[in-house]
């Protein structure tokens, strides 16, 4: 998929009110969190998305992406690079559509992320040393094979079915002040942004990420994406060495 650039944030809301999602995905509750509530003197509540059938916000983006194809990109098949949740998710899906679905993963990915990948119906390929490597090896199948690469935040679909948890937020939350999300590649912030802001600029959205794979402070400090020399992988899921374009 291509992603469509110098989009309006109204044309954005308009693809996330559209996306399909909550035809495999759940709308998620929240959980209060009384103790940090009370040291910090105001009410903090989680989104629960490790309540969605594989666990995490992933299956919504993933979702809506692969529901956009043409019907000759589905039957040619997807492929995605990833060592966990986008994985799955992007597995999950190809197998409840009937797309055939490949996934790279590192060569030191644990056995249970691909076994789990597996069982949901994907064709696993390891390659390359580091998830970069992998993603590298990942565009190069995909031109041999024919597939559509599932980019796990960089995609203008992608973003737009994670856009749906803000929605959820501002139609459960009546009194919603600030949202803090977690930064790895910029979906997740982009598509939940783009909702809340669209509809109440008020509301404050702060993203956080890990000090050693910090690609959004970077890319804001530099004006544009930049890739980082190296990450740590202590937070693996927001390891990412250079913010996504869109």
């Amino acid at each position: 998929m291509t992603t469509p650039s110098n989009q309006t944030g109204a044309e954005y809301l308009r693809q996330i009110l559209r996306a399909p999602i909550y035809e495999v995905a759940t709308v998620t509750p929240f959980q209060d969190m009384p103790r940090l509530s009370e040291r910090i003197s105001n009410r903090v509540q989680l989104k629960r998305e490790d309540r969605q059938p594989v666990h995490s916000f992933k299956l919504r983006g993933a979702y809506n992406m692969v529901s956009n194809l043409t019907e000759e990109q589905k039957k040619a098949g997807v492929i995605a690079a990833s060592a966990g949740n986008h994985a799955q998710g992007v597995a999950y899906h190809g197998t409840r559509l009937g797309i055939p679905t490949t996934i790279a993963m590192p060569l030191g990915t644990p056995f249970v992320k691909i076994q789990n990948t597996q069982d949901l119906g994907a064709e696993v390929i390891q390659v390359g040393e580091r998830f970069d490597e992998t993603a590298e090896a990942t565009l190069d199948i995909a031109t041999e094979k024919g597939l559509t690469v599932v980019h796990p935040f960089d995609d203008y679909h992608v973003m737009a079915g994670q856009g749906t948890i803000g929605i959820e937020l501002l139609q459960d939350v009546s009194d919603l002040d600030v949202v803090i999300v977690p930064v790895g590649g910029g979906g997740l912030i982009s598509g939940i942004a783009t909702a809340v802001k669209s509809i109440n600029p008020d509301i404050k959205v702060i993203g956080v990420e890990a000090d050693e794979s910090a690609c959004l402070k970077a890319a804001l400090e530099a004006g544009k994406p930049v890739e980082l020399d190296r990450v740590g992988s202590f937070a693996d899921g927001v390891a990412v060495k250079i913010i996504g374009t869109e």
